[in-house]
């Protein structure tokens, strides 16, 4: 049994960047989904079966998404290994553009651009924008820069990515790139992700977060939300704006 996804209008490197994803963070120790066949307007996936989630299988997985941030990317921004072309999250092309400081990284690649779209869109206010420029702006001259190196990042880690199996969690849909392991972490708590605090549980058996991460949480929402407030309504424009208020208190 096979899933199919198929957009013929698709960019030429829409399914490939999908593909390399998986395969890049499989490498890296990571529960994905299988690939079984990839072209330009679709992909070829195995079918999973989903359970009911459970504390336990949220906990191994916690620890196997630890695994897999420590098997790192070349910088901030890295595209999967081998793959040289366009990166999406969701249906938006994302940049590839490679930093070596995080915070740098961060506000202009990750946050910024969705800004502007989401300005355009009416999603965000002017005085909403300056607020989440501010935050930027702190965040790109290093406030929350440390020593920790790229990790490998799924980039797109929703609840709806994360896929109970039989066999535990399944990783579909990434958006994986070089970045901040916290950031994944932060999109688990922001959708709702079940068993959420055996998962973290699982994951600091493994590695051990930096002082603070609970607090950093917004931080590295401004990613996530950014995406959202571009296409998915004035809702996350509003909780955007929130998040750069409680960014930018941390300093």
């Amino acid at each position: 049994m096979v899933f199919v996804k198929r957009r013929e209008d698709a960019h030429p490197d829409f399914f490939a960047a999908e593909t390399a994803g998986l395969r890049w963070l499989a490498d890296g120790g990571a529960p994905t989904v299988d690939v079984l066949e990839v072209a330009a307007d679709h992909i070829v996936l195995e079918r999973l079966d989903s359970v009911r989630p459970t504390a336990d299988a949220a906990r191994r997985f916690g620890a196997l998404l630890a695994r897999t941030h420590d098997s790192g990317a070349p910088r901030f921004g890295s595209p999967p290994a081998g793959f040289d072309g366009t990166l999406f999250i969701g249906s938006r092309t994302m940049s590839s553009v490679e930093h070596d400081r995080w915070g740098e990284f961060y506000a202009q690649e990750r946050v910024l651009p969705y800004l502007r779209v989401a300005v355009d869109a009416g999603t965000v206010t002017r005085d909403e924008a300056d607020l989440v420029e501010r935050a930027c702006s702190v965040v790109a001259d290093g406030s929350f820069d440390s020593t920790d190196p790229p990790a490998r990042l799924h980039g797109d880690l929703w609840t709806g990515n994360v896929l109970w199996t039989p066999g535990g969690v399944t990783l579909i849909d990434p958006a994986a790139h070089g970045g901040h392991r916290e950031t994944d972490l932060a999109m688990l708590s922001l959708f709702g992700c079940p068993h959420l605090e055996h998962l973290l549980d699982g994951y600091q058996e493994q590695h051990e977060l930096a002082p603070g991460a609970e607090e950093r949480v917004p931080l590295h929402q401004l990613h996530p939300l950014a995406v959202h407030a571009a296409g998915h309504g004035r809702s996350y424009g509003v909780a955007l704006a929130d998040a750069a208020v409680r960014t930018l208190a941390l300093v």
